[in-house]
Formats: structure tokens, sequence, C-alpha cells
């Protein structure tokens, strides 16, 4: 993909956040936390294809956002765009990698541990 066209497509998903942000009932901060943080995440993760990054954002964007809160409460941290910010940077990452790890478990270690 071009620079170019990599820029205006941020550009437009960012306004698309901005304007979904003022509407009734949203809460702008951590909308604008969990855009943030899936974009942290998209820019790390190179290696997947760029379909694959932009479902992990949507994914990354949605638990940030519906998350934030409950991040708020468990951690003493009183902005909703930092706790949506890291819950979005992070949730996606950690999901893969515990997926890595139960497709590699092997469940016969259990039984040769107790022997």
């Amino acid at each position: 993909m071009e620079p170019t066209s990599s820029a205006v497509s941020a550009g437009v998903a960012m306004g698309a956040v901005a304007a979904t942000s003022l509407l009734p009932g949203v809460n702008g901060d951590a909308l604008i936390g969990a855009f943030a943080g899936a974009v942290v995440f998209a820019l790390q993760a190179k290696e997947l294809g760029l379909l694959k990054r932009m479902a992990y954002m949507l994914i990354s964007i949605l638990i940030g956002y519906l998350g934030a809160g409950e991040v708020m409460t468990h951690t003493g941290l009183r902005s909703w765009t930092l706790a949506a910010f890291g819950l979005s940077a992070t949730v996606v990452t950690l999901a893969l990698a515990g997926i890595d790890k139960i497709k590699s478990f092997d469940i016969t270690s259990i039984f040769k541990r107790g022997s």
C-alpha cells in the first residue's frame, strides 16, 4: 500500500472516530483512547496482513471502549482515555498470545508429570 493511501485511510478513520465521539451517549474520551490503542497495536503488528490488522483493530477498539470502566474500577485510573488506550493496546496481543499457548499445549504433559 502506498504511503499516501495509508495516510488518507488513517485520516478518514480518525475523522469517523472523532465524529462518532460527538454523538449523544458516546463517551468520546474512551472512544478516542480505544482508537489510539488500536492504532498502536496495528502499527506494531507488521507481520499480520492488512485485513487481519483491520479486523483486530476493530475488535481492539470495541473491547477498549467497552472495558475502560472496568479498568478504571480495578486500577484506580481516573482517565477514560488512558484506561481505554491501555486496554485497547494490549487486549488483542494478550488474546493472540493465549491462543498460541493453547494451540501448543500438550495435554499428555499433565499425565507425564504425575508418574
